[in-house]
């Protein structure tokens, strides 16, 4: 049966559905139209309420849980809760105030590239509902880094991941000047880096994965770091289709470059146990098919540098059991993305609610 409780919020009685309304309602609302256009849609509702007064505190009443059991000190940093927003869904910084006020710990924006570009054509982005799953081919669609920073500007208290890559049009021997320029260009606007060559939907991109042009890069990154008063963390983003041999490449990457962390995992190029019609598309495959594999790599990585480096873990969380098993696996953080499309944003205070109950 639908009933509620109520908080009472400057002389207001504020309805919280006692079940997930978003699953039930709203969801398959959204879910009859196109996905991208959906994100769009979202992005404007959300703004709009957050602008209605008290909203944005019925918002935070309903969804932020605080506890210091939740706070978590890693690279420097003080994180309010572990589970952060993973790249890729407020690429441009244009909701990241908005987005926290829904219970995220911290917001990773981007990626972000030198120069604006409009991404892969459309149709570039589909639902795999019978999978719980989402297939993209975006291609760092963005409107480049200084654009970005103008809106980060704004920024008083949300913690801020920048996610960088390099544009399209820029070949792989100068990809590092399109690091650096994003680096230099976000480093006062945001708490910490990732270092993004393991999405597959920039073509070549994922050949910096290998060992000679990662370590360059990532050693170039640290110069750059070096010449700042004071350094911020780096991560790498890596891929979950990487073999065991390449995850230990990835292991002394870290240790000879000194980078703060890996971000555990990207979107796979495995359709391997996919049922839905659009599972032959070409793109990065997220949401649960991939909550194993990620899983394995955050286990691999931990166990086989002996935790050397902290692990944030990102790929297939839908539930508060998935949250876990990547915790228990050795991820220091996590990150929602696909989940989060799939569950709403109850599914971050049921996993801080458990969290607190450990």
């Amino acid at each position: 049966m639908l009933h509620a409780v109520f908080y009472e919020m400057n002389g207001i009685f504020v309805p919280q559905f006692n079940f997930t309304m978003y699953k039930l309602l709203i969801r398959p609302i959204l879910f009859w139209f196109d996905p991208e256009d959906v994100h769009y849609f979202t992005f404007s509702l959300i703004r709009f309420l957050n602008k209605i007064p008290f909203v944005s505190s019925i918002i935070k009443k309903i969804y932020q849980v605080e506890d210091a059991s939740l706070e978590k000190e890693l690279f420097g940093l003080r994180f309010k809760n572990p589970i952060g927003l993973a790249a890729g869904f407020d690429k441009d910084a244009k909701l990241f105030n908005e987005l926290s006020n829904l219970g995220f710990g911290f917001i990773e924006i981007g990626t972000l590239t030198p120069k604006a570009q409009p991404g892969n054509p459309k149709k570039r982005l589909f639902r795999l509902k019978e999978d719980s799953a989402i297939i993209n081919r975006m291609g760092f669609n963005n409107g480049g880094v200084e654009d970005a920073v103008k809106r980060l500007k704004t920024n008083k208290d949300v913690l801020i991941g920048g996610n960088i890559g390099k544009n399209k049009v820029t070949p792989n021997e100068n990809a590092v000047d399109d690091y650096k320029i994003c680096f230099n260009a976000l480093f006062d606007y945001v708490d910490y880096f990732v270092v993004n060559v393991s999405s597959p939907n920039t073509p070549n991109l994922r050949a910096l994965q290998d060992k000679e042009p990662l370590t360059n890069l990532l050693k170039e990154l640290q110069i750059e770091n070096s010449n700042h008063p004071k350094k911020k963390p780096i991560l790498l983003k890596i891929a979950p289709d990487l073999t065991n041999e390449q995850l230990m490449d990835i292991i002394d990457i870290v240790a000879e470059t000194k980078i703060d962390g890996i971000i555990a995992t990207n979107t796979t190029i495995s359709r391997d146990g996919l049922t839905s019609e659009s599972k032959t598309e070409i793109g990065g495959l997220s949401g649960k098919p991939l909550t194993n594999r990620s899983t394995e790599v955050i286990r691999f990585l931990a166990e086989k540098s002996n935790k050397a480096f902290p692990i944030i873990g990102v790929g297939g969380i839908h539930t508060v059991e998935d949250a876990l098993e990547k915790l228990e696996a050795g991820a220091d953080l996590i990150q929602l993305y696909t989940g989060f499309i799939y569950e709403g944003p109850k599914l971050i205070k049921d996993i801080n609610k458990a969290l607190i109950k450990k």
